[in-house]
């Protein structure tokens, strides 16, 4: 049994119990898009959500318009104090484009939207819809540190799977990079970044206060920029992760236009950014063979891990992962991340109300 305490406060699943948390005070962003419509995963998620009765739900919806009326439909038969929004209505659109925050749409976008609506409520609980083994405890562990003196909390969970280690973007691009980073800099950033257990992870919660407080890159990239901000406004001793056991959810391709490839592009910019930001010294002319050099370690050490458990592992696979993500590693380029909500003259409810006329458009349309 692991009781391990990382440089941020590190809570364990000793004993499996659901600690005592202000659900009541809490509202659950959960992002979804069509994919998610009906399925098993998200239904056993709103369920379950019922059964904890936070105090609000908000969905972010990435939908086209002819889905919309169907999935609302379906949403209104979970018994739950439930906020949709439509994140591609045209009212919503307008909305951003006059206050100059329209611009390339994602996940990040959609939490951004759901993060200023849902900060209403005294803490915020962000998690994805498509966990195959939620159970009542996420909740509550994710609330349980801000009720104790911390304003940022983050899930971790080891990702193993019929006998296969998953989790490859995070085992294979975002631990080998950070590991390469503290080699040449002893920015307190990058110790923060290697603080957590499973940084890509999107389960998180924080403080209305912390929440307003953040900048989101506009698609892939959330996780990690929610840990820059973290780092800025929580730092280490304001900062916790708390382990959700059993975890399992659906997988994606390394290639592809929402593969993992290119999720590691965004990953990576978005972790360089907050390392330099932070004060971090970057040698970005030769990181990614550090990189690579690093990511062939963990590969051995993954190899010998996997064989411990008698798990089949593929070395060579794993190596042509590291190589495809080595060259996503660049400069940060331009930063096109949406601004703290404290920082914006938008209003969260002249959100919920653009989105709420999106929405009773389209379902007039359909005839509801």
């Amino acid at each position: 049994m692991e009781y391990v305490q990382e440089r941020v406060t590190t809570l364990h699943d000793l004993s499996g119990s659901v600690p005592d948390a202000p659900t009541d005070r809490a509202a659950v962003v959960v992002p979804m898009t069509e994919r998610e419509y009906a399925g098993l995963a998200a239904d056993r998620v709103l369920s379950t959500l019922e059964s904890l009765s936070p105090a609000r739900v908000v969905v972010p919806l990435r939908a086209p318009a002819d889905r919309v009326a169907p999935f609302t439909d379906w949403l209104d038969e979970y018994d739950l104090p439930l906020d949709v929004l439509w994140c591609d209505g045209p009212r919503v659109a307008d909305l951003l484009d006059s206050h100059g925050l329209d611009g390339e749409r994602g996940k990040g976008r959609d939490v951004w939207l759901a993060l200023g609506c849902a900060a209403s409520e005294e803490y915020v609980v962000v998690h994805d819809a498509d966990t195959k083994t939620y159970d009542e405890r996420y909740v509550p562990r994710l609330l349980f540190p801000l009720a104790h003196g911390h304003d940022f909390s983050k899930g971790y969970y080891a990702r193993v799977e019929e006998e296969r280690l998953y989790g490859r973007l995070f085992r294979l691009f975002y631990a080998p990079l950070v590991r390469a980073l503290e080699a040449e800099t002893d920015a307190p950033i990058v110790r923060y970044l290697d603080s957590f257990r499973y940084a890509l992870a999107g389960e998180f919660a924080a403080t209305s206060d912390l929440a307003l407080r953040m900048r989101s890159p506009r698609k892939w990239g959330l996780e990690v920029g929610t840990l820059g901000d973290a780092f800025a406004h929580a730092g280490f001793d304001r900062s916790a992760q708390v382990d959700l056991g059993e975890y399992e959810h659906d997988h994606r391709s390394v290639s592809g236009p929402t593969g993992l490839s290119d999720m590691s592009e965004s990953v990576g910019r978005t972790l360089l950014r907050a390392v330099v930001e932070h004060g971090g010294s970057v040698e970005f002319d030769t990181l990614a063979e550090r990189y690579r050099e690093a990511g062939h370690r963990l590969v051995e050490q993954y190899a010998a891990d996997a064989a411990f458990n008698g798990f089949d592992y593929d070395r060579g696979d794993e190596r042509e992962q590291v190589a495809t993500y080595a060259d996503a590693i660049s400069k940060p380029g331009e930063d096109t991340r949406l601004p703290a909500w404290n920082d914006t003259s938008l209003s969260p409810d002249e959100v919920l109300a653009a989105a709420g006329d999106d929405l009773d458009d389209v379902r007039e349309g359909a005839g509801r």
